[in-house]
């Protein structure tokens, strides 16, 4: 039987001293207390680096296994975890398999908040049965670092064989993780409202860990994110851009590479720059693991 929570002890439900007179307050103090409430934010996730530095390993290591991603929440933390694991695809061209989401009380918990569906331990176990093998990570993220969810997922997982991560915003959680991310924030404006400075912790810490996973398996070059699909206007006019920035010639040139390239920035940039065929272009790619700058060097 799990032990009884004493949610008021809670490091995410304490009170914030600089906030309580807040309904007296006008909109452009509420709004000043607010941003130096947020400032707060990154020094906390600053003294993280390590353990993020951490994780970031431990996703790539798993990759390059064949190894996928999953992050899992309750609230808005399954919410961000959602939000992530959607971006992947279009940014890097992951399979939408490669880093997927699950949020207690499944896909419609989205967009209506379905808060008892953290404390559903079953769901847990369930979700981690279905969908989490051997070789995965599993980021479990809890704000208050108690949610019976994230817990219980993230025990799961680990019985199944994956590695785990705790992202939290309290230090003296008890539950465990391969890799503990605890990132103080200290009280929210809005007691025990974790969207506001603890969701903005949660952003920056898990920009961090997809971003680095990537660059760490060759889907970026420099600064440019050479595996973007082309899938909008704005896709296709940045994608260009960045054959250009490596290949040289016109957007014209960069047209045909692309097209010739059925899409694939990486490919193209190969093949014009090493004047190569689509096939062995693709080969040379995979011959280095996707790293561009191997391939042109």
């Amino acid at each position: 039987m799990p032990r009884a929570i004493r949610y008021g002890r809670l490091p995410t439900e304490q009170p914030n001293p600089r906030s309580h007179s807040l309904e007296t307050l006008a909109p452009l103090p509420l709004v000043r207390l607010m941003n130096a409430e947020d400032a707060r934010v990154p020094a906390a996730v600053r003294r993280q680096l390590p353990q993020i530095a951490r994780a970031v390993r431990l996703i790539v290591d798993a990759f390059q296994q064949d190894g996928r991603l999953f992050f899992v929440g309750a609230g808005t933390s399954g919410r961000l975890g959602v939000l992530e694991a959607a971006e992947c695809p279009p940014t890097f061209h992951t399979p939408p398999s490669l880093v997927q989401a699950i949020i207690a009380g499944g896909s419609r918990a989205v967009f209506r908040s379905q808060e008892g569906a953290e404390d559903d331990r079953g769901q847990a176990r369930r979700s981690m049965a279905r969908r989490v093998r051997a070789g995965d990570v599993v980021v479990g993220i809890a704000a208050s670092g108690v949610t019976p969810f994230v817990g219980e997922a993230l025990r799961a997982a680990g019985r199944r064989g994956a590695r785990t991560i705790l992202l939290t915003c309290h230090p003296g959680t008890s539950l465990r993780a391969d890799v503990r991310i605890a990132v103080p924030v200290g009280p929210e404006v809005l007691t025990g409202s974790t969207r506001l400075k603890a969701g903005t912790a949660t952003k920056l810490v898990l920009n961090m860990l997809t971003l680095g996973a990537m660059v760490g398996t060759g889907k970026t070059y420099g600064h440019l994110m050479v595996d973007v699909r082309p899938t909008s206007r704005k896709l296709r006019a940045r994608a260009l851009r960045i054959i250009q920035s490596v290949a040289g010639g016109s957007e014209r040139t960069a047209a045909v590479w692309l097209r010739a390239a059925r899409g694939r920035v990486k490919v193209a940039i190969v093949m014009a720059v090493r004047s190569l065929s689509e096939p062995a272009a693709r080969r040379r790619l995979a011959r280095v693991r996707g790293s561009l700058r191997r391939a042109l060097g």
